[in-house]
């Protein structure tokens, strides 16, 4: 099955943890063993694995970002948001997830986060689990 929610964002560069979202479809899901893809339909947007124990971490990943990839003058992109299609490109627009023992599968301090790159907006995040 296919579960589809809105992520609206409050800046232009975000990090949002999409942890109950991904919580909420297993339990609805019921599945035990399987994989749990998360996408998002977005050129500038990206989901992302990280850590979620130091909220200074998604600050500096924010930061880091922004610094890597400024919009230039020089873009050519009539949109003027050619850095948050780099940084969507960079990123990628969805993770895998393994589930075991109804489970998702961690490492001690991961989390998944919706990642915007061009907000603030509203955006669609797709989950889907298979069983298996």
């Amino acid at each position: 099955m296919l579960y589809t929610f809105n992520v609206t964002s409050n800046g232009r560069t975000e990090y949002i943890n999409i942890d109950s979202l991904i919580e909420e479809v297993l339990r609805e899901s019921n599945v035990q063993s399987g994989i749990m893809t998360i996408f998002t339909p977005h050129t500038t947007a990206g989901i992302t694995i990280n850590e979620n124990a130091d909220p200074d971490v998604t600050r500096d990943l924010v930061y880091g970002m922004d610094q890597t990839f400024d919009n230039k003058n020089e873009y050519r992109h009539a949109e003027g948001n050619s850095d948050s299609h780099m940084k969507s490109s960079l990123t990628g627009a969805s993770e895998t997830l393994i589930i075991e023992e109804g489970e998702v599968i961690y490492g001690t301090w991961q989390s998944t986060y919706f990642a915007e790159f061009d907000g603030p907006r509203t955006r669609k995040v797709h989950i889907k689990v298979i069983e298996g």
